[in-house]
């Protein structure tokens, strides 16, 4: 496995629109291309089963389709 110790990053196409996803050691990061503001979520947020964060996420992925 190749650790993660710097920022990645990709373009995804979700419903017609252009998002950037950041995945860094930190966290993950996913905005509309052109855009500043996003949905974010921190690894120990996901991993410690913080599942108000995990439903906000989802529901707000469901929008962005």
């Amino acid at each position: 496995m190749t650790l993660l110790d710097k920022p990645l990053r990709r373009e995804l196409n979700i419903g017609g629109r252009a998002y950037t996803l950041t995945i860094d050691p930190e966290h993950f990061k996913l905005v509309e291309k052109g855009r500043r503001k996003g949905i974010e979520l921190a690894w120990t947020d996901l991993v410690n089963g913080d599942a108000a964060l995990a439903t906000a996420l989802q529901a707000s992925l469901a929008q962005a389709r």
